[in-house]
């Protein structure tokens, strides 16, 4: 496997594939053609140098792609309700004003935080008055967010347009796996190909969960506001160094690696699907948008 450098995200009838500062979404209309948005977008650490120090540049790539993810997430949505074009002319692909789209991320990252640390904390906590260990109620606190989240997913799927958005996110998968095996993008390659990849967000969030269990161990405090305190301003920490260790599995290929990625890649069995052909079509096209595979096969595999 070879790291091309490109990423994306499933969206409703479609995906979203980034190449540096390009960005592209196809998405198949409700009469079967399939409509491409290239444009730009300029992540913070673009603009800032700092942002791209280890064990910083992960948080800046979250929130950029929480703000990248909610507005073509917002765009793809459209199609099924109206004519897109009366408000897709700016640079924000989901139509809503630079102040819309931070109002929309922080109320989601806010509902986030309560949800998966919060939430956990508070119910471990409830488990004190028979566990007094808490080396072990910090373990527990760690199995219970594990359990919500894969209660979360699991539930969500149950939904038709998550379980289309679950098999668009395989096809994503499968066209990073093509390219970077070597393959030609054609939907052939593409549907043979895993519809695991290391680099995924579910890996991401796996990782976040496993440090936080180990981080969370040496830090013993009984006092449960202190206790939700820590949890709340260590985020940045633990999404730092499990950004690291996704970018240290996705930019190596070797046994060790190997061994590090297992875990994510059996969750990726909750968030994604074999995709139809037709869905193929449609992430190939949003990789074509904005990157040369044909050079990269040249380049990397001739």
């Amino acid at each position: 496997m070879k790291f091309s450098g490109i990423g994306g995200q499933a969206v409703l009838e479609g995906i979203m594939m980034k190449n540096g500062q390009d960005y592209a979404v196809a998405v198949r209309k409700p009469d079967g053609e399939i409509e491409v948005k290239k444009d730009r977008h300029v992540a913070f650490s673009d603009k800032h140098a700092f942002a791209k120090w280890p064990f910083i540049r992960g948080i800046f790539a979250f929130v950029d792609s929480l703000v990248l993810g909610m507005g073509t997430l917002t765009y793809s949505a459209s199609f099924a309700e109206e004519d897109p074009k009366d408000a897709k002319d700016g640079k924000n692909p989901s139509g809503l004003s630079k102040a819309e789209t931070t109002i929309t991320v922080i109320v989601a990252v806010l509902l986030a935080v309560g949800v998966f640390v919060v939430l956990p904390t508070f119910l471990s906590n409830l488990l004190r008055r028979w566990i007094s260990s808490m080396t072990l109620i910090a373990v527990l606190e760690g199995v219970i967010r594990l359990l919500i989240f894969i209660g979360y997913v699991s539930a969500i799927s149950l939904m038709k347009d998550i379980r289309r958005v679950y098999m668009y996110h395989g096809s994503e998968h499968k066209c990073i796996n093509c390219i970077e095996s070597g393959l030609p993008l054609t939907v052939e390659n593409v549907m043979k190909s895993s519809k695991e990849h290391r680099r995924c967000g579910t890996s991401f969030m796996l990782f976040v969960m496993l440090i936080s269990i180990i981080l969370f161990i040496f830090i013993r405090i009984e006092f449960l506001p202190l206790r939700m305190l820590s949890r709340l301003l260590l985020i940045p920490v633990v999404a730092g160094l499990s950004y690291e260790l996704l970018r240290f599995n996705g930019r190596f290929d070797n046994k060790l690696t190997w061994l590090l990625s297992r875990p994510g890649m059996w969750m990726q069995a909750l968030t994604t699907r074999e995709p139809d052909e037709k869905m193929a079509e449609v992430a190939i096209q949003a990789v074509e948008a904005v990157f040369d595979w044909r050079k990269f096969l040249e380049e990397n595999f001739s």
